[in-house]
């Protein structure tokens, strides 16, 4: 039986914008917080933007 390769799901590159991403989208919403009195689910914002730069990096 002939398995075909998958891409590995965890990369450096993909941690490394989780963790920018997650510096940014904390700092937004703590401001938010704090200027506003509300927050926003940053989860959404986060899946589009990381598709949009890994795009844009060449990911896919």
């Amino acid at each position: 039986m002939n398995e075909a390769i998958s891409p590995p799901q965890l990369t450096v590159r993909a941690v490394l914008l989780a963790v920018v991403l997650a510096v940014i989208l904390a700092a937004a919403n703590t401001y938010l917080g704090l200027f506003a009195g509300l927050t926003i689910a940053s989860a959404i914002p986060a899946a589009v933007v990381s598709m949009a730069v890994l795009r844009m990096l060449g990911g896919g």
